[in-house]
């Protein structure tokens, strides 16, 4: 594997020279054709590849730093690469190529009775900043999504990842300068610590709009401390719900796989509900399943007799997102109780039930209000790859521009093109 050289080209540069610098690289981005933008998204995930050991031996200094630090089970597998992450990692960044390009795009249009033209296009935001903790697979997501809806991006990727994304942005940087295509246009702030981050949230007039990644209180603090306009993401305490007629193969696969296959990740699922007629069908097979695979059940008072193990359940449980192997489990009398719960419960991330009764799946559809809402899927689906956008920016959990997996068009906004020929308003 080769070994990058070189120091990144905005080293030298004060955070507000840093910021210009993006800032001015947009307005070469944003004209960009897309085959140069795909060079530059090819070149990058060659040199993921590349650089691979360069990558993982700043990741193992980032792994050993954090465990010194006492980082949770969770962040730690977030802020972890292998050789198969990476790989995953280009091939996401090689997906993104294949994909429209949305600048430029017609939304919609319409001639006047007078001859005007008028079109509604796609353009790129200008200015990404994005501020994440421990998810180094984010700076690659992010700068690719980026690039190829013509945006500049600034990223402050936080101090337990800050070896392996000095790396990455490198890789990234360099791919860019080969695509002929300014290396500024991605670059890392995270060197200033955390007046580098109270500065991004405050950069209006360099940065156009601001996108947080991480814990709730991450997410909290860029929200309610920021000046420049944010797509707010989300915490993930994530719901599944057994209906009353929801299948026992079914409700076994899904929790599990929504719990146990990476629980570290927002789209995991946090609370069980069940329905109080499905309980004893359905609760010790599906208990017993999450307990084989080393799961802590948090259950309430009418769980605890299929799971005489478990501990008993608190309010502050079912808030919570615990990004581990730990689930609450509450047993509902009917679909009115469970969605209450998670209307009072949910960050309306995304939610599922387990279910054969067709019109309870279509009020569950239309009545439970969360990004993304599911009938007999495993909520781990809820993601941008899964989606087909070859990677996200976030989930976001608002309602004002974007909801749920952010991908290409989700980066741009729109603005107005009128094509006259002299017309004057009478």
């Amino acid at each position: 594997m080769s070994s990058l050289t070189g120091a990144l080209p905005t080293a030298a540069l004060s955070l507000h020279e840093r910021l210009a610098a993006a800032k001015t690289a947009s307005r070469d981005l944003a004209i960009a054709d897309t085959d140069r933008k795909n060079r530059a998204l090819r070149a990058i995930a060659d040199g993921v590849l590349a650089a691979s050991d360069d990558i993982l031996s700043a990741n193992e200094l980032d792994l050993a730093n954090g465990r010194e630090d006492g980082l949770t089970t969770g962040l730690l597998d977030r802020l972890t690469l292998t050789p198969a992450r990476l790989q995953g990692l280009a091939d996401a960044v090689l997906q993104i190529v294949g994909l429209t390009d949305p600048v430029g795009e017609a939304v919609r249009g319409s001639s006047l009775p007078n001859g005007v033209k008028i079109t509604q296009v796609r353009v790129p935001f200008g200015v990404v900043g994005a501020i994440y903790e421990a998810r180094p697979n984010v700076t690659i997501d992010i700068a690719a999504l980026a690039i190829k809806s013509g945006n500049a991006a600034v990223l402050r990727g936080g101090s337990a990842a800050i070896e392996t994304n000095r790396v990455l942005v490198r890789v990234i940087q360099q791919a860019l300068a080969s695509a002929g295509l300014p290396a500024d246009a991605v670059q890392t702030i995270d060197d200033f610590g955390r007046e580098g981050a109270a500065e991004l949230m405050t950069a209006r007039g360099f940065v156009d709009v601001l996108i947080p990644r991480g814990s709730a209180d991450l997410i909290q603090a860029v929200v309610t401390q920021s000046t420049v306009p944010v797509i707010e993401t989300g915490a993930g305490v994530v719901h599944v719900l057994l209906d009353e007629s929801a299948r026992e193969d079914w409700a076994v696969d899904i929790v599990r796989n929504a719990k146990v296959q990476r629980p570290s990740v927002c789209n995991a699922v946090e609370t069980l509900l069940v329905h109080r007629a499905a309980a004893e069908r359905l609760l010790p097979p599906v208990l017993s399943a999450l307990r084989a695979e080393g799961v802590t059940i948090h259950a309430d008072e009418r769980a605890l007799p299929f799971a005489p193990d478990a501990v008993p359940v608190t309010d502050e449980d079912y808030a919570t997102e615990h990004m581990s192997l730990d689930i609450s489990v509450k047993v509902v009398d009917d679909l009115d109780e469970a969605m209450e719960h998670i209307r009072r419960y949910s960050t309306q991330h995304t939610e599922s039930i387990i279910t054969n009764d067709l019109q309870n799946a279509e009020r569950f559809l239309a009545e439970v209000d969360s990004a993304v809402v599911m009938v007999n899927a495993s909520t781990r689906f809820t993601d941008g790859g899964e989606f087909g956008f070859g990677a996200e920016v976030g989930i976001s959990t608002q309602k004002l521009h974007a909801r749920g997996p952010m991908g290409l068009p989700e980066l741009t906004s729109t603005k107005w093109i009128v094509r006259g020929s002299g017309q004057v308003r009478a």
